[in-house]
C-alpha cells in the first residue's frame, strides 16, 4: 500500500495563531535579535525580510556563518540539550519582521503536533544539508563559484518563479566574508558578472537566474 505522502505546513500560519508563548517584533536595520553568549531560550521565525548570523572569534575576527530569510527558522541550537548559550550574534538586514517562540511551546508542539513534528524535522534535515553544500562549496570550488552561488541563495530562486531579484544590501565585504575571499576578488567578481548580464549592481545586487551558468561551467 503506497504511503500518504507528509503533510505540509505553513509554519507561519500556525506559529501567528499560536498566541501565548509567542511575540511579533517588526525590526529596523542592523537591529540585534540576540548576542553571541546570550542565554539560548527561544527560537525564532522569518516572517519578511532578512537575518545574518555572525560569530566572532577570541581574538574579535568575525564571520557571516548564515543568511535567513522569509520562512526559515533561526535560534534552533535552543532545542539541543547542552547548548543553552547564543554562538552567534543574529541581525536584521534590512526592516524585518520576526516571530519569538519560546523554546518549551516549540517542544509541546513536537511532541503533540505531527504535521508541525514532520514539517520542522523537513526544515532541519535542508538546514543540516545546506551547511554540508556549504564545506563542500569552501573546499572544492573557486572563489567565482563561490560568490554566485552565495548571491543565488541569497536571491531565494527556489521559492520564486521570477527570473530576477533583488538581495538585500551587502557590503562587498560581508559578501567576501561569506564567500571566503577578499573584497578586490569579490568587486571583480561582481564587475564581471554585471558585463556578462547577470546581475544588476548599483549598491542593490539584482541577481538574474543566469547566474547559474558560472556554477556548472568546467
Amino acid at each position: 500500500m503506497p504511503r500518504k505522502p507528509l503533510k505540509k505546513i505553513d509554519f507561519g500560519e500556525v506559529l501567528q495563531n499560536l498566541g501565548a508563548g509567542t511575540a511579533e517584533y517588526f525590526l529596523d536595520d542592523k537591529s540585534i535579535f540576540y548576542n553571541q553568549g546570550d542565554s539560548a531560550e527561544a527560537l525564532f521565525y522569518v516572517v519578511a525580510g532578512q537575518v545574518k548570523l555572525v560569530a566572532f572569534s577570541v581574538s574579535g575576527k568575525e564571520a557571516i556563518i548564515g543568511i535567513c530569510g522569509n520562512g526559515q527558522f533561526f535560534g534552533e541550537g535552543c532545542l539541543i540539550a547542552g547548548q543553552s548559550k547564543r554562538p552567534s550574534d543574529a541581525v536584521a538586514i534590512g526592516p524585518a519582521t520576526v516571530l519569538k517562540i519560546e523554546k518549551k511551546l516549540v517542544l509541546r508542539l513536537l511532541r503533540d503536533d505531527q504535521a508541525f513534528s514532520n514539517s520542522f524535522l523537513a526544515h532541519l534535515l535542508a538546514r543540516s544539508k545546506r551547511i554540508e553544500d556549504d564545506l563542500i562549496d569552501q573546499l572544492f570550488n573557486s572563489s567565482e563559484k563561490r560568490l554566485a552561488r552565495t548571491l543565488l541563495l541569497l536571491a531565494n530562486f527556489d521559492k520564486d518563479d521570477a527570473s530576477l531579484a533583488v538581495i538585500p544590501r551587502l557590503s562587498q565585504a560581508s559578501l567576501a566574508q561569506m564567500v571566503g575571499a577578499s573584497r578586490p576578488r569579490v568587486s571583480q567578481f561582481l564587475n564581471k558578472f554585471r558585463e556578462l548580464g547577470f546581475i544588476e549592481y548599483n549598491g542593490d545586487i539584482r541577481v538574474n537566474r543566469s547566474l547559474i551558468k558560472v556554477l556548472l561551467k568546467d
